[in-house]
């Protein structure tokens, strides 16, 4: 049982209480009590399991009960008692972009509807359309998530499962005939969904490790068991591929397993060219005795080549790169010195002002820019004039308790679909910095959407473009831009692009970095933050930020916040 698996629990109690149309209170209690466990600072299991819960805030009597259950027996009947009310099928529905408790609820009083199935064949039969509160074009939404979904059936979020990854990992580590574990593949490269997982271990005894790798308790089911490999489905759906080998063969397996498949092929031809063979066990010909590997890195050297990250390994110039010596140095997570564009409690996030400011020092950071939505997001609470003048008083109040920190008072405005901001230029020039988004009117032609944000970023005050196509991956598709004017734009007015490192949105994707790198634009790693764990995602961010080429220079919030506060204070055409 883990911390995550805890919080999913009580957000499940959450949706099935609302399903049920319980009191609203109890059912924000769990929602709360989700949240507390995400960002309690401490081994919240391990407090649950010996019922050491008493005094936290957000976690009261009953949930504290609930907790102590469902850390130490690793169940909790009440739990499986409200789920066993409903059809097993009725929670995939809930994964469908746009559909919340309510929609689903009526669906499934009103039509008896159970599954996906059942929903994409109430669709097509025209009846969801007839519906209170649907439609016609709710119903078309309905059928094109059901599409995305059905696509996007094997994938994963690279971000979600990062903690599973590392978990298994750490498994393999503990193992008495491992000596070696690394991760491969996609998600080792970084990219930003991935179909399956693949991890190599270096053993004497590679049938026993196989063997004991489909023990995990991750496990659902074995797929394959062999004497050097292994293959499971974990209880996510996700396939898990095992491959155990020498000590020696580790450094090369490693290499070949990582990938690209176009990456290695240029790789094996150029071993070829140099008289060698490479291939997942070793080098073979003549001159392979010259070379001693012990590591990844000395493949590459043998070979003419510098170390190239396995980030980079797309087979788009890393290669070329390494040959001629002029590969980037990479962003590194330590050299991230604040973030911006995150949210408080003030528009839709979970966390005040203050707890987001704290969980900021607690991770070394020097400063926080705070960006809530501005009121035209109403649905996400946004704030009027009004409400954002008295977050500036808060925050320049803060700001003199502190001593080493500061918070940068922001704002995520929304771009109308003219361009225009929801904001007046007067109070945006109170700010100390400003986040344009779009989150309204996606259906825009190409070029309408490309002039919508490069009006926007022709402002004197937007100082960075938030998540540049909408994306949320394996959910919504981007809406349409042209990503060589938006960069070239940026470029022009001086105005930064993030990279916001939103698990479900990575967005702008990782493709276009480099051309903006090489345009000048800068890139600020952003999490889009909407409670105290959300800020975490930094680290995500960097990866992504590594694999678009992306070096320390580069990033706008790696700079101290004495060069933030100079910039954010020069006018746009002075920087």
């Amino acid at each position: 049982m883990t911390r995550e698996n805890l919080a999913e629990i009580l957000e499940q109690i959450a949706l099935l209480l609302e399903l049920k149309n319980e009191n609203p209170f109890k059912i924000r209690a769990y929602r709360q009590g989700a949240e507390t466990v995400r960002n309690f600072d401490g081994e919240i299991v391990e407090l649950a399991a010996k019922n050491e819960l008493t005094g936290i805030k957000g976690i009261g009597e009953a949930l504290r009960d609930k907790l102590h259950e469902l850390a130490s027996t690793g169940k909790l009947g009440f739990y499986e008692k409200l789920r066993a009310e409903f059809p097993p099928g009725l929670f995939d529905l809930f994964d469908l972009q746009g559909l919340g408790p309510k929609k689903v609820k009526a669906l499934y009083e009103a039509l008896t509807i159970t599954s996906v199935a059942d929903l994409k064949a109430a669709c097509e039969a025209g009846k969801v359309a007839g519906l209170p509160g649907f439609g016609t074009k709710t119903q078309t939404k309905i059928l094109e998530a059901i599409a995305l979904r059905e696509t996007f059936a094997d994938t994963f979020l690279l971000g979600s499962i990062t903690p599973l990854v590392e978990e298994i990992a750490s498994l393999l580590r503990l193992h008495p005939e491992v000596s070696r574990v690394a991760y491969a593949g996609s998600f080792r490269r970084a990219k930003e969904t991935v179909h399956d997982l693949d991890f190599l271990v270096a053993t004497k005894e590679p049938k026993l490790v196989c063997e004991d790798f489909t023990t995990l308790p991750q496990c659902e089911s074995i797929i394959v068991c062999g004497d050097t490999k292994a293959s499971i489905r974990l209880r996510n759906g996700l396939q898990c591929d095992l491959r155990a080998v020498s000590n020696a063969q580790f450094p090369f397996a490693l290499q070949y397993f990582t990938g690209s498949k176009e990456h290695n092929v240029a790789i094996r031809s150029l071993a070829l060219k140099q008289g060698l063979s490479l291939n997942e066990y070793g080098f073979t010909g003549e001159s392979a005795g010259n070379f001693e590997v012990n590591e990844e890195a000395d493949i590459y050297h043998a070979l003419g080549l510098d170390f190239i990250p396995p980030e980079l390994r797309e087979n788009r110039g890393e290669i070329e790169a390494a040959a001629d010596h002029t590969l980037p140095r990479l962003i590194e997570l330590t050299q991230l010195r604040g973030t911006f564009h995150n949210h408080t409690t003030a528009s839709d996030g979970t966390a005040t002002l203050e707890a987001m400011a704290d969980e900021a020092m607690d991770l070394g950071l020097q400063y926080l820019g705070i960006a809530d939505h501005s009121k035209a997001s109403f649905q996400a609470n946004g704030l009027d004039e009004n409400r954002l003048l008295d977050q500036i008083l808060a925050i320049e109040k803060l700001n003199a308790s502190y001593e080493g920190f500061r918070l940068f008072s922001g704002t995520e405005v929304d771009v109308h679909k003219d361009g225009s901001l929801d904001f007046e230029d007067a109070l945006l020039a109170r700010l100390d910095y400003c986040v344009a988004s779009v989150h309204a009117s996606f259906t825009l032609s190409e070029e309408e959407m490309t002039r919508r944000i490069c009006r926007a970023m022709e402002n004197e005050h937007v100082t960075m473009l938030g998540h540049v196509t909408g994306r949320l991956l394996l959910k919504r598709e981007p809406y349409a831009v042209n990503h060589a004017m938006i960069i070239d734009c940026a470029a022009e007015t001086r105005t930064i692009i993030e990279l916001n490192c939103s698990p479900m949105r990575l967005d702008m994707d990782w493709r276009w970095w480099k051309r903006a790198r090489d345009k000048g634009v800068l890139c600020s790693i952003n999490p889009d933050a909407h409670s105290t764990m959300g800020l975490h995602h930094i680290g995500l961010g960097v990866r992504l930020a590594r694999k678009g080429w992306l070096r320390k220079e580069d990033i706008f919030n790696s700079r101290s916040v004495t060069e933030v506060e100079a910039f954010l204070k020069t006018p746009k055409s002075k920087r």
